[in-house]
């Protein structure tokens, strides 16, 4: 578990959770097990502010982040232990005496209800250990010199990758294709594209 009086420095993480309202908590929370799940591509922390404005609780951008970071953590962590929602509560009332009732309830409720599959997908992610796509462009280009004089005049296609790496480094990998080549990755990727929506 993060140590949640050290995240935030003077002001604590878990002083600004336990001001969120149980079922603010809950929303905020089902966002990141969303998340964790694999449902969504990552946690929409302007939604979760939003929704706080709206609720009246108003945070720093850089509190809220921190919130947000410590919760990821806090069920990234349960999850690769396979903890359960008592052994979570457990831990968190060790990092910190100044947990709510009310925050530990809504914490323990959501974690003994969305561990497993937590914690299923974390496991999956681990004996996997792929990269993720995050961003690909692509330009067209045209070959005017070369040092083989072979293929001058021709249309080629830059693909330029971003990639998340299981450790989560996010690198970037180029590569050049003919048009030929291009329009059959592209139909490839279609192809991928509509297998995987039908998972």
């Amino acid at each position: 578990m993060p140590a949640a009086e050290e995240t935030c420095g003077a002001v604590s993480v878990v002083d600004n959770i336990c001001r969120l309202t149980p079922d603010l908590l809950a929303e905020s929370c089902q966002h990141i097990l969303t998340y964790l799940q694999g449902q969504t591509a990552g946690v929409n922390s302007a939604e979760i502010s939003d929704r706080c404005q709206r609720a009246g609780v108003t945070f720093e951008h850089e509190a809220l982040q921190n919130m947000i970071r410590f919760l990821l953590l806090t069920f990234r962590s349960a999850g690769k232990s396979n903890l359960t929602g008592d052994e979570l509560v457990s831990r968190l009332e060790e990092g910190s005496n100044k947990w709510s009732k009310a925050s530990l309830q809504v914490l323990h409720k959501l974690w003994s209800e969305h561990g497993a599959s937590v914690h299923a997908q974390r496991q999956a992610q681990d004996s996997l250990s792929i990269c993720q796509l995050v961003d690909m462009q692509w330009k067209l280009g045209l070959a005017v010199s070369s040092d083989t004089c072979r293929s001058l005049n021709s249309p080629f296609v830059t693909v330029m990758l971003k990639i998340a790496e299981p450790s989560g480094q996010i690198s970037q990998r180029s590569f050049e294709m003919t048009i030929p080549q291009f329009q059959n990755f592209h139909k490839q990727v279609k192809e991928m594209a509509a297998v995987m929506e039908t998972v």
